[in-house]
């Protein structure tokens, strides 16, 4: 029955995903924006800690409810850790009313043909098995586009789509994130390519085998409609890619069907100076404007 429920969440509920996914490369920055600076902490051990301690935080808020967030994407160190003695998947969904998500990618190749595809995915069944043992719905790993490049955008594609459907049959929910970075100067080239490279690989998927998709917000309002309307597509998400959490909001909010999955805009303006009192109020500021962009179409 869970199952079930948290399916019907993600697929309907309003709201948005968090992605509190940092993993080991993208960690030291993430707490020096929080607030927590390189030589606070002597080792990974201790800088996963104190990610954890922000997640925690985070996630303990008043505001951090299914309410306003339908899901949460974890980092696999944080999958295995506890909040107050019960495991951090199970707090989410049973205390915040959340659907668990996991990173499961584990970093990007160098650049060929203006892509970085995923690198192997070592140990990636035995993952998926502890991932679901854990109460985890589903997965997200990413890929990112560096232009409008036809043969790296179908190799992205065609990996994201091999890897998810290791993922379909392990019994999880795959989110498949082929980013286009924002910095580019032929985005929108980009998006148009990757739109067609992703409705050609949907129309082969049985129907009883839906993936969702995060995607960097469009230059054009509603360009991924199609793809939010497809049968074989659960949710569309949206990362922010780097907008300033204005900008990104912005930009959702004329994009119909888009809800948000954000990182680093959800997370901005939060510090680990603030008072419990002055960081749940930026919280809740934070998660209500973006769950208003992701309502707004």
């Amino acid at each position: 029955m869970t199952e079930q429920q948290q399916m019907q969440k993600i697929a309907t509920a309003p709201g948005f995903v968090a992605a509190l996914d940092q993993s080991g490369g993208s960690t030291p920055k993430a707490l020096r924006l929080y607030g927590v600076e390189e030589d606070t902490y002597g080792s990974d051990a201790e800088m996963f800690d104190r990610i954890h301690e922000m997640r925690c935080r985070i996630i303990q808020s008043p505001s951090f409810t299914g309410e306003k967030v339908v899901g949460a994407i974890l980092f696999e160190n944080t999958m295995d850790r506890d909040i107050e003695g019960t495991p951090v998947a199970e707090y989410l969904w049973t205390r915040c009313g959340v659907v668990p998500f996991l990173k499961v990618d584990q970093g990007l190749t160098e650049t060929q043909n203006d892509v970085q595809v995923m690198k192997p995915i070592a140990g990636l069944a035995g993952l998926l098995k502890r991932a679901q043992s854990a109460g985890i719905f589903g997965t997200k790993m990413r890929s990112v586009i560096h232009g409008a490049n036809a043969d790296g955008i179908g190799e992205i594609v065609d990996q994201q789509f091999a890897i998810g459907g290791e993922i379909i049959s392990a019994g999880l929910m795959p989110i498949l994130e082929p980013e286009v970075s924002i910095s580019i100067a032929d985005k929108a080239a980009a998006e148009d390519t990757l739109k067609a490279a992703l409705l050609a690989r949907l129309n082969q998927l049985p129907t009883d085998q839906p993936v969702m998709l995060k995607l960097t917000l469009p230059e054009a309002a509603n360009h991924y409609q199609e793809l939010i309307n497809h049968p074989r597509v659960l949710r569309v998400v949206a990362l922010s890619g780097g907008y300033s959490r204005t900008e990104a909001n912005g930009k959702l909010a004329q994009n119909s069907g888009m809800i948000a999955s954000f990182s680093r805009a959800l997370t901005e303006g939060l510090s680990a100076q603030q008072s419990d009192a002055d960081f749940n109020h930026a919280l809740g500021q934070s998660i209500y404007g973006i769950y208003q962009a992701s309502v707004a179409g």
